[in-house]
């Protein structure tokens, strides 16, 4: 049975402040992603115990060390390039590290320190490793797969996303422990990178509940959006193939026969922008949609307090921080009942999880944005749920605890 992480004691080394270097390409700092976001808030709350380096590529022009709450930040060579040559860069740098980068526990994200622990292997080091997986590459790849006909750019980054599995596959093996986030992504890594249960922990994303809740000022910022447009329909995440926005795309050509009152805002970047836009284009619906690519930090609430509805239309989820987020909002959220989805979304309580169809997924938010009592009353739902059980102060305590497995014999 897969565990959650479990508390142990330290003895004596509960009077040593424990090192811990983490490995990602992306600068957490810098961007913004889920991935980026656990890195840096649960360092920010470990910091009283634990001292935490993070280790990245040079992009944004990351080439100077940090100190953000109580958190190093220090460049290792990489590309500023698409992924993976980027990835594959800040992993050759790391692999050379190998004896400069001292710390009593190494933590790597998704295939962001495979060059690293090679070559720790190497030397016969038996520093703990932790590999975190977020969602599974490999299953990644096999729903973008099922997902119908791909483009000649679609084929390419699942490609590459098959690439990355098998090297996923290889760390997770050799890795001490691994920790994920969610009870699917753990099933997951059993049956596709045959890894013993044993050697699992899981261990959520969470949401900062101060940053990410109801604030009703934001009615100018809907306006300067949406126009004339009454609803706000909000999608937050990578433009990927797995994102299933091409469903969103299809459900607002079949809504759009019916109520033209409905702007369809799309927050963030990936390979597929400019397919989406002339998608939307040829189904006549561009002008629904509004592309606002990555926006900053500070924005990110307010377009989740604009929106009536969050959607998700994603074939695979290892979490959703996403539909974390809109829940904190006091957001109803409408998802494909795949994946991790269903343990983050309440069906019919704080959401509504539907087949992956567009025209199901066109009569569900024609449906929900015609009953704003029900939309209140599952926002309200929705906030309660992610403060009880997703907050990152319940990623941190559990992340705490795993680092005390993990090195209970280190001193």
């Amino acid at each position: 049975m897969i565990r959650e992480p479990l508390q142990t004691q330290r003895g004596k080394s509960m009077n040593k402040k424990l090192n811990v270097a983490v490995f990602n390409t992306q600068p957490p700092h810098l961007y913004f992603g889920g991935v980026e976001r656990r890195i840096l808030e649960t360092a920010k709350r470990l910091a009283p115990e634990i001292d935490t380096t993070v280790y990245s590529g040079t992009k944004k022009g990351f080439n100077k060390t940090h100190v953000i709450d109580g958190t190093t930040f220090i460049p290792c060579k990489s590309t500023d390039k698409m992924y993976p040559l980027d990835n594959w860069v800040f992993n050759r740098s790391l692999s050379r590290m190998v004896d400069s980068i001292k710390a009593d526990i190494y933590e790597a994200h998704a295939v962001s320190g495979y060059g690293f622990l090679k070559a720790l292997r190497k030397r016969r080091i038996n520093k703990p490793f932790i590999q975190t997986v977020h969602g599974v590459l490999a299953d990644e790849y096999l729903q973008a797969s099922k997902s119908g006909p791909l483009s000649l750019k679609m084929k390419l980054s699942n490609l590459i996303m098959w690439h990355l599995g098998r090297i996923e596959k290889e760390a997770a093996k050799k890795a001490n422990l691994i920790v994920t986030v969610s009870k699917y992504s753990a099933r997951k890594i059993v049956q596709l990178y045959g890894i013993s249960e044993k050697k699992i922990r899981i261990v959520p994303n969470g949401v900062d509940i101060q940053k990410f809740k109801p604030n009703p000022d934001y009615g100018n910022v809907k306006a300067r959006i949406c126009g004339k447009s009454k609803y706000l329909v909000l999608f937050v995440g990578n433009l990927i193939p797995r994102k299933g926005l091409h469903y969103l795309i299809q459900a607002a050509k079949h809504i759009f026969q019916e109520n033209k009152e409905i702007k369809f805002v799309i927050v963030g970047e990936g390979p597929l922008k400019s397919n989406l836009i002339s998608y939307s284009q040829s189904q006549g619906v561009a002008d629904q949609f509004t592309f606002l690519g990555d926006v900053s930090d500070d924005m990110l609430p307010q377009l989740y307090n604009c929106a009536d509805i969050f959607v998700s239309p994603s074939i695979q989820e290892g979490q959703g921080i996403t539909l974390l987020e809109a829940q904190a909002t006091a957001k109803p959220v409408i998802a494909f009942n795949v994946s991790a989805i269903k343990e983050v979304v309440k069906n019919k309580e704080t959401g509504l999880l539907i087949e992956p169809d567009s025209n199901k997924l066109a009569k569900t938010i024609s449906y929900l944005l015609s009953n704003q009592s029900l939309r209140e009353k599952m926002g309200r739902s929705g906030r309660e749920f992610v403060n009880n059980f997703f907050s990152w102060d319940i990623c941190a305590q559990k992340m705490s605890q795993v680092y005390s497995e993990t090195t209970e014999n280190l001193f």
